[in-house]
């Protein structure tokens, strides 16, 4: 799946581009939104500074080998960086699931953006990448990434313990329809 590392794209309201170690001082910014954190499994004693370069260390590594890479989700407006999404494969209860996967910056949240990332990384991964099931790993109390999943047409399979936090898993077949944005 490597070609998929240089995907660029876009959709209604927003660009797609391969994330890159010279975006780290925008990263910076998602760190600072400290009540976030029990979400990402993060230890919210460390400075956004030393958080943002260990996530993204690891995440970079992890969605360069098994997924799309680390994609910049870019405001066509603003032309600014608002958050990142990709399509990552994960191991779950013994099954290959591929995660679509988004973040985005305090500031950019409840605007319909991260519908419209998890949306298009989901038709785009429907397109070009062969398994049965799509998800979306939640943590158990993050009610607002839950309701982004239901918009896309995601259904709640099962929960589970993932990085030592309570997670549901959200999925959808590759055989379903997306609702129209």
């Amino acid at each position: 799946m490597q070609h998929l590392s240089y995907f660029n794209q876009e959709s209604e309201r927003l660009i797609y581009r391969k994330l890159h170690p010279l975006d780290l001082k925008i990263w910076v910014l998602f760190f600072e939104d400290r009540e976030s954190l029990r979400f990402l499994g993060l230890d919210g004693s460390k400075s956004n500074e030393e958080m943002a370069k260990i996530w993204f260390e690891k995440q970079f590594v992890r969605y360069a080998e098994s997924g799309t890479g680390m994609l910049a989700v870019i405001e066509k407006e603003s032309q600014e960086m608002i958050g990142m999404s990709g399509v990552l494969l994960k191991e779950l209860n013994g099954l290959n699931e591929y995660e679509i996967a988004y973040s985005f910056r305090p500031e950019f949240r409840g605007k319909g953006y991260a519908t419209e990332a998890a949306k298009h990384m989901c038709i785009y991964a429907q397109a070009h990448i062969e398994t049965d099931r799509f998800i979306s790993i939640i943590h158990s109390e993050n009610e607002k990434s839950k309701n982004v999943a239901r918009k896309n047409g995601m259904t709640c399979l099962f929960q589970a313990e993932y990085m030592g936090m309570k997670v549901d898993v959200f999925g959808v077949s590759k055989a379903s329809k997306f609702p129209e944005s």
